[in-house]
């Protein structure tokens, strides 16, 4: 049986990736009710997974999916935005200034949020100060070109019938923008990948001591 249930997962994420184009233009709702099929954010939420460690805290973590997969396999985590999400647990108004004490998170993760947080230097330096010194820093970006792309397709994404884009606000990075971003506010890459045919990013940072 087991052995059968690595192989079903296997061939899902196989097929999931063979059908990825076909994917980007179905509506992400839609595919959420289509068995076998994953959504991006749910592709993004997996990659991430992969690498969170200890305490975590989800900076713009949205409907807060992220941590609430990771505490349904045992983990401990937080999630934040300045949006009252359905599913946040803390709302704050600026998350450059953290309710939280020195050194007292593991992980911190800007999942596909940190091209929508305008202060975002500020905001890394507050994560610089919260994280411990064995910590990690995760963020997943898509390209600005890709970006802008999705956003304009995306038409059921509640972000962007809610809020749209703010100023400071920008459509994703390119990889040379992540690291001078991590590099200026105290941050090294240990990893960087390439997902979903090598539309989306996901790069891990560690403390500069």
């Amino acid at each position: 049986m087991e052995r059968m249930y690595l192989f079903n997962e296997k061939f899902n994420k196989a097929f999931n990736s063979i059908i990825l184009p076909i994917k980007l233009i179905i509506p992400q709702p839609l595919i959420k009710q289509i068995p076998y099929l994953t959504t991006n954010r749910e592709i993004r939420v997996e990659k991430v997974l992969e690498h969170v460690k200890g305490r975590c805290l989800d900076i713009g973590c949205g409907d807060n999916e992220l941590i609430k997969e990771y505490r349904s396999k045992g983990g401990n985590g937080i999630g934040i935005d300045v949006y009252p999400w359905d599913g946040v647990d803390k709302v704050v108004s600026d998350s450059s200034k953290l309710p939280f004490e020195n050194k007292s998170f593991d992980c911190i993760t800007f999942v596909a949020s940190l091209n929508h947080i305008p202060n975002r230097n500020e905001v890394l330096k507050e994560s610089y100060r919260i994280l411990k010194e064995d910590g990690i820093i995760i963020i997943t970006f898509l390209s600005p070109i890709i970006s802008f792309l999705w956003h304009k397709i995306c038409f059921w994404d509640q972000d962007q019938k809610k809020r749209g884009m703010k100023n400071g606000e920008v459509y994703g990075f390119t990889g040379n923008q992540v690291i001078a971003l991590l590099n200026k506010t105290g941050y090294r890459i240990v990893e960087q990948k390439k997902f979903s045919w090598g539309l989306n990013h996901i790069y891990v940072g560690s403390k500069i001591l």
